[in-house]
Parts: structure tokens; C-alpha cells; sequence
């Protein structure tokens, strides 16, 4: 049995595409059951905004064209034919430990794909579409991918202006129980917003130019107070913490506007700069703006590219296991086979001799676990050799060569 992929990814598909090859849960049961009747009978799906993959274990290579086809008809209204990616083998199981790591990832590194594998096992598993083989090599993806974000936290590097502006605010002042003003209502104010009341903010404030807009946050962020625009530098008098990401083409909090006494931390997070830099030379005032965050970002990137390439060789060492126990169940069914012949012979020749001497119940039992033992013995090293055959080729082989010797 052989590992098998096929499907798109942001690597090689536009969003429009992606969009059009999502798989609802239904479109899963169907192609699980269009799959069975090509022969397929272990396949897993994962779905995301990101990419639209088939996982299935097949045995002949007409199979694996078979479940190509499958796809292409399941978007017919879609020309993917010169999209598609297929892996097979070694490198479909490579594949798959690099996707639930996060290697494989828009953001390299990231945790959600890891939920996104498990997911996906257990529907399959539900639906009755993952077998011992399917199940093992999930699996031991997962368990790889925990052991790599355990040992190397490649995601606690993180790549977002936004977050790491606001660890590095942790770092200056400690953001808890802290008065903050947010100026701006964008997507970067708001990503803001979740990680100050992720850090445990007090009283959060926020204004914008458009105040409905401001207002329309209050649905995320009940806790929030809006407050108008112009009274800002009022505002910014009572605040530990100044918050600013708008898009406006010139500063908006300006030295020779705000008078305050009391120390305060400004995070600007704007391109042009919405902070005065004249207020740097305020003995009471810190200014953190993107020149500063942005060359934490390209360290973070750096450092996360340096343990991926470390991640690389678990995942390496990882594969080699389960390639070796993919390789080796193949002859699973040989050695079943074996095992159910030998049952065959000891329960013949049982009744065979029960039928010829009489034995007391005891005696029945000695006997009968006696021709077990001493015929499974008989294959015990014969089996040992075929688990450890270590090419399709020998396997192939010696499963004719069983088949015909025990009449199979």
C-alpha cells in the first residue's frame, strides 16, 4: 500500500481558484464514496483557505489516476489541470509532517494548521474512511509536529508588527491595569486592541476621525470607550499609553500640542509616523515606532527561518520511522494469511484426533495448545524474516512464493 497526494496550495493556486475548490463536509462524504468505488478506500481531506489536499493509501497505479481524475471532475468548472500537485510515496509523507509543522505554511511556523490535520483525521475517521495505515501516518505527523513546536517554539517568534509592538510596550511599561488610548480604527488598531486586553489593559480608549466607525468595535469590544477625535490631547493627559495606527499622511499627535507631567509610552504603529518625533526628547516620554518593530519582525523571520531548517531534520528522522512501518505493513496481510493457515491445520487435526482417541476435557485442552504452539513456532522465524524485508521488490516476492507453498 502507497502513500498518495494531490491538490492546490497558495503556492501555486490564486485565491480565486482556492476559493472555488473548497470542500464543504458534504463535498468530503462525496468524494469518500466516489473514492471507494475506484478502490480507494483510506482517504483524508484537508480544506482550508489556504489549500484544497487529498490524502489516500492505494495500491495500484491506475488508482492513484483514477483519484487525479476524481478531482478534476469534483471542479469541473475550474481549470486545474496545470495546478495540481501530486506527491507520492516518501515524498507525499514528507509532505504531510511539513504541513502539520507549519512549514508549509503562509506564515512559516504557525500553530492552526496542527488542529487543522487533527481535524481532519477525525472526520475521516468518522465517516469510516481511515484505516490502521491512514491513522498511523496522521499521527505520527502530529506527534512530530508537537515535538518541533515543543522543543524549537518557532511560532513564539512573532511576525506581526502589531504583537510585537505590543511585547515590546510589556517590556517598557506593563501594559496591566494601564489607561490606554488607541487612535484609529483600522485592522491594525484592532489586532492592537485584542492583544492590550490579551495583556490585561485597564481602561481602553480609542478615537478616529470617522467616530461611527470607532463605534462598530464595540460589538468585538464591549468593555471599549470611544471618545471623540478632537479631544485627544486631553484624553492623552490621563494615559499611560498611547496607542496610533491611522493612515493619515501627516502626524497627528503633535510636541507642541500635548502638555502632560506624568510619563507615556507611545506605540506607533503608522506608515507615514502619526507621532511627533520631537516628543523623543521628552525626558517622560517613549516612542517605539515601525523603524524599531520592524527590524525586531526581520530578526523574529530570521531566527524562525534558522529552526526550520533544524525542524527539517527531526521531520527527516521522524519520516524514516514511518516509512519503515508503511513499509513493513504491506506485508500485514501475508503474514495474517500465514497465521489463519496454521489456525486452519491445528483446529483439522484436532478434530481429527478427538475423533480417533478418547480425551478428557483436560486432555483436550494440553493438545489443542500443544499443535498451536508447535506450529506457530514453526513460522515464528519465517515471519520474523518477512516483517524485516526491506524493498517492494523482495516483499512482492516472497509474497508469491508464500502464497504458492501454503496454497494462500
Amino acid at each position: 500500500m502507497r502513500f498518495g497526494y494531490i491538490g492546490i496550495n497558495y503556492k501555486n493556486a490564486p485565491l480565486d481558484i482556492r476559493d472555488k475548490t473548497s470542500f464543504t463536509d458534504v463535498d468530503k462524504i462525496d468524494f469518500f464514496q466516489n473514492a471507494e468505488k475506484i478502490g480507494i478506500e483510506q482517504c483524508m481531506i484537508l480544506s482550508t483557505c489556504n489549500r484544497s489536499e487529498v490524502y489516500f493509501l492505494y495500491r495500484k497505479a491506475e488508482e492513484k489516476e483514477a483519484v487525479k481524475k476524481l478531482y478534476l471532475d469534483t471542479f469541473q468548472e475550474v481549470q486545474l489541470k496545470d495546478l495540481l500537485l501530486t506527491l507520492d510515496g516518501n515524498e507525499a509523507i514528507e509532505y504531510l509532517f511539513r504541513i502539520a509543522a507549519g512549514l508549509e505554511s503562509l506564515v512559516l511556523g504557525e500553530d492552526q494548521i496542527l488542529g487543522q490535520v487533527k481535524d481532519a483525521l477525525e472526520f475521516s475517521k468518522a465517516m469510516g474512511y481511515s484505516g490502521k495505515e491512514m491513522n498511523k501516518i496522521v499521527r505520527d505527523a502530529v506527534t512530530c509536529a508537537k515535538k518541533i513546536k515543543t522543543e524549537l517554539k518557532i511560532s513564539e517568534r512573532p511576525l506581526s508588527v502589531s504583537y510585537v509592538g505590543i511585547q515590546q510596550l510589556e517590556k517598557v511599561c506593563q501594559i496591566e491595569g494601564k489607561t490606554v488610548l488607541v487612535i484609529g480604527s483600522g485592522k491594525t488598531s484592532t489586532l492592537a486592541l485584542h492583544y492590550l486586553y490579551e495583556y490585561g489593559a485597564g481602561n481602553v480608549m480609542i478615537c478616529s476621525r470617522t467616530t461611527a466607525h470607532a463605534k462598530e468595535l464595540l460589538q468585538e469590544f464591549p468593555q471599549l470607550t470611544v471618545v471623540e477625535f478632537e479631544q485627544r490631547y486631553q484624553i492623552m493627559e490621563k494615559c499611560d499609553i498611547v496607542v496610533s495606527a491611522t493612515s493619515a499622511p501627516h502626524v497627528i499627535v503633535r510636541a507642541d500640542e500635548l502638555v502632560t507631567d506624568h510619563s507615556i509610552t507611545f506605540l506607533d504603529l503608522a506608515a507615514p509616523r502619526d507621532i511627533d518625533t520631537a516628543l523623543q526628547g521628552r525626558e517622560n516620554v517613549t516612542i517605539l515606532n515601525l523603524d524599531f518593530l520592524s527590524k525586531i519582525v526581520e530578526n523574529n523571520q530570521k531566527e524562525r527561518e534558522r529552526l526550520v531548517e533544524i525542524s527539517k531534520g527531526m521531520i527527516q528522522e521522524a519520516t524514516e520511522e514511518t516509512k519503515e512501518w508503511l513499509l513493513s505493513s504491506r506485508m500485514d496481510s501475508t503474514i495474517e494469511s500465514l497465521q489463519l493457515r496454521c489456525d486452519e491445520i491445528v483446529q483439522d487435526s484436532y478434530e481429527y484426533l478427538n475423533r480417533k482417541i478418547e480425551f478428557s476435557a483436560r486432555e483436550q485442552k494440553i493438545i489443542k495448545k500443544v499443535l498451536n504452539a508447535s506450529l506457530h513456532r514453526l513460522l515464528r522465524e519465517p515471519i520474523q524474516e518477512l516483517k524485516q524485508l526491506d524493498t517492494r521488490e523482495k516483499q512482492d516476492k516472497y509474497q508469491e512464493i508464500v502464497k504458492e507453498l501454503f496454497q494462500i
